[in-house]
């Protein structure tokens, strides 16, 4: 069988080239891509105590959840809840913020953080900066806040068991 010019053969890719512009502008803008990506307030974070925390898209906003405990979190249970029957529930798998906004993919605002570590909510803000995120808790305005920063983690973590 005779093939027409510009005919593909079949399975073939004829007269495929590589354009050297093109393949040059994906090298250089490859690590850009990479950058914006760890820029982002979505993943995975190490807090002060070594508990490990998710945040990602739930619905239309961003959470967070408790996904490690630490070898110096306080407690596995939820003690300091201000309702009596939930200081039973574990903290494992905890969603301790939500209703978070990405005004882009580096500032969530808009969003409740629940700190079990004393049991209150507070409004709050995340940013990330690299490796780095902060997490600003407050009541009224953030000028009456704290602020804590948790590291990226560079690895998936041990997941902690639900239930306890």
């Amino acid at each position: 069988m005779r093939r027409v010019r510009g005919q593909r053969r079949e399975g073939g890719h004829a007269g495929m080239r590589w354009n050297p512009v093109a393949l040059g502008a994906m090298l250089l803008l490859a690590p850009a891509a990479l950058t914006a990506q760890a820029g982002s307030v979505l993943g995975d974070w190490n807090e002060p105590t070594g508990s490990v925390i998710r945040i990602d898209y739930c619905g239309s906003g961003v959470c967070l959840w408790l996904v490690a405990l630490g070898p110096s979190a306080p407690a596995t249970t939820d003690i300091h809840n201000p309702q009596p029957a939930l200081r039973s529930r574990a903290l494992c798998g905890l969603e301790i913020g939500s209703g978070f906004t990405l005004r882009d993919p580096s500032h969530g605002a808009g969003g409740t953080l629940y700190d079990p570590k004393t049991g209150k909510t507070y409004r709050g803000t995340i940013t990330a900066d690299g490796a780095k995120l902060e997490l600003r808790g407050y009541v009224g305005i953030p000028l009456f806040g704290a602020s804590q920063t948790w590291t990226r983690r560079t690895q998936a973590p041990q997941p902690c068991k639900v239930g306890g």
